[in-house]
């Protein structure tokens, strides 16, 4: 009964594709079925693949899954050499225990418990890292001309360690540090970038829940065990010897041990008048590491358009953390949603193009990256080494954690609002019947948080298709709990499975509707750009005068 079933859904498909022969687009979209979906999931988030982490084998052995998916469909190989791959050469390196952590002032000393109370790596190819320096408070640790905001305030900070909040400083103002959402400088990679540039001996940010967006197991679960790097060549900026967390119940016993309140300091650095503040408590760190090299492996597909030299490109992080720190027994963090649901859908969309009778507009390039878990680092390769120009690139649309929920009511096209792609965005959303809604979390800077981010810092008009929290038959509250309860209980946790009974249909939805966003502005006769006052806006016109 069940192979009845089968080729019965195989047929109707087959009906369905050749009704739909004259329009390529919805022919497209027919060929993107949950049941396919739902079978890559279930691979790429299994046990077996060992949660995928960056340079091990369960990731070598999704990246050949996704390869054979993308073979057998007829896409062709946009990788090196001939090959579906773009090796991207990287360093692992783990912290060794034991780690000395301590807060040092006079014969006081506050010593931290690796885990539970900090976090840290170097920031160089360092066995060992022995350091006892300074700390000094340096607020957000923000320099920001356009804003009039300056931490540092002429301060010399070189071979200091400094102690920074994260996030921006707090507004309601949408021009001052864009108010409530979280902008560039409020990143963590942008705090370790100025502690380089400063010549900073270590940096140390601050975690909140309420500042970081969330808690202090996933920056536990994400910073300790195996980290990545790429490999260091010259000319690349500078890094501090020492980078990390402390969770707030430390920097609360450091600011006491420095003489100061926690609340009265993170309230004064949240003023323009702020002066960094040494605390007259020094950073003892002897913390030892091992390096190896390692060749993890971008993934990358191409289906030629009609334009072959023009392209838009599909990207889909296909790591995730590995195996770490068990949780009630369960060591293994498969990602599920995190991203084997973004890969899913991605392999679908490149599927569905390759079958198509007549080729796109422009070349469709699919690019599953590496270690995106550990800073975007593939998708950073990438743009730094592309394959194809980007100033041949029309756009990028990226799949990050889809929700298993059931069909979304409601989207968010994070980076469209920023470019001239929004109009035509919600033209589709609206043939969806869904309802295009501005980034619900502002303040968790989600558009600095995924690959697009690597190819917009590289003037590429870039996307990241996140589905909203109503689901259809539930009311909005439902939705929105659910969410919550994936951020506080699964994300970059063991729990981030795949449940058999899951509801792929949302999932489908977004995965064709990705494929038609992409395929329209692949028709397009001008490349898209970004708005007025945008900070990639330059760059992207710079690069279109050399196309």
């Amino acid at each position: 009964m069940k192979n009845l079933l089968r080729y019965l859904s195989i047929g109707l498909m087959l009906v369905t594709v050749a009704s739909c022969g004259k329009n390529p687009e919805r022919a497209g979209v027919a060929l993107i079925t949950e049941q396919a979906i739902r079978t890559h999931i279930a691979y790429l988030a299994s046990d077996q693949l060992e949660g995928r982490g960056t340079g091990t084998r369960g990731e070598a052995r999704a990246a050949e899954y996704i390869t054979h998916q993308l073979d057998s469909a007829g896409v062709k190989p946009g990788g090196e050499n001939g090959t579906f791959f773009q090796k991207v050469p990287m360093l692992n390196y783990s912290v060794v225990p034991p780690i000395k952590y301590d807060f040092v002032k006079g014969k006081q000393r506050i010593s931290l418990k690796y885990g539970d109370d900090f976090v840290a790596n170097t920031g160089r190819v360092e066995l060992r890292v022995t350091l006892n320096k300074e700390i000094i408070y340096v607020g957000y640790g923000i320099v920001a001309p356009e804003q009039r905001w300056d931490d540092y305030k002429g301060v010399d900070v070189k071979d200091k360690i400094l102690l920074m909040t994260v996030n921006d400083p707090p507004s309601d103002d949408p021009n001052f540090f864009g108010g409530k959402a979280l902008t560039y400088y409020g990143r963590w990679t942008y705090k370790y970038e100025i502690a380089g540039e400063k010549g900073a001996a270590g940096v140390i940010l601050i975690h909140t829940d309420e500042k970081a967006g969330y808690g202090w197991q996933v920056v536990r679960n994400s910073w300790t065990g195996t980290q990545s790097m790429l490999t260091p060549k010259p000319g690349d900026p500078p890094h501090s010897r020492i980078e990390g967390w402390i969770t707030r119940e430390k920097a609360e016993e450091l600011f006491r041990l420095a003489g100061y309140k926690f609340d009265e300091m993170i309230d004064k650095a949240g003023k323009p008048d702020f002066k960094p503040v040494s605390l007259g408590v020094n950073l003892d760190v002897d913390v030892k590491s091992t390096i190896t090299e390692v060749e993890s492996r971008n993934v990358v597909g191409i289906v030629p358009g009609k334009i072959a030299d023009e392209y838009v490109v599909y990207t889909s992080h296909y790591d995730h953390l590995g195996i770490g720190n068990p949780v009630k027994g369960d060591s293994i963090y498969n990602g599920a949603r995190d991203n084997a649901s973004g890969c899913a859908a991605i392999i679908e969309v490149a599927k569905a193009f390759a079958k198509l009778q007549k080729p796109p507009e422009r070349s469709m390039i699919f690019l599953f990256v590496t270690a995106e878990e550990r800073g975007l680092l593939g998708s950073k390769y990438y743009s730094q080494n592309p394959l194809y120009p980007l100033n041949k690139t029309l756009a990028n649309f990226n799949l990050d954690m889809i929700s298993f929920l059931g069909r979304f009511m409601d989207i968010t096209l994070l980076g469209a609002e920023r470019t001239n792609l929004m109009p035509l965005g919600e033209k589709l959303a609206k043939e969806y019947r869904l309802t295009v809604v501005p980034d619900q979390t502002p303040e968790q800077g989600h558009f600095f948080r995924s690959d697009h981010f690597s190819l917009a810092k590289a003037g590429v008009p870039a996307v990241n298709i996140q589905p909203g929290s109503t689901i259809e038959g539930h009311l909005s509250e439902w939705g929105k709990e659910q969410v919550e309860k994936y951020r506080n209980e699964m994300y970059h946790q063991p729990s981030d499975e795949f449940p058999p009974d899951a509801n792929l249909a949302g999932v489908e939805q977004i995965a064709r509707f990705t494929f038609q966003f992409g395929y329209r502005i692949a028709g397009l006769k001008e490349f898209p750009v970004w708005n007025e006052n945008e900070q990639f806006k330059k760059i992207r016109e710079e690069s279109l005068k050399g196309k």
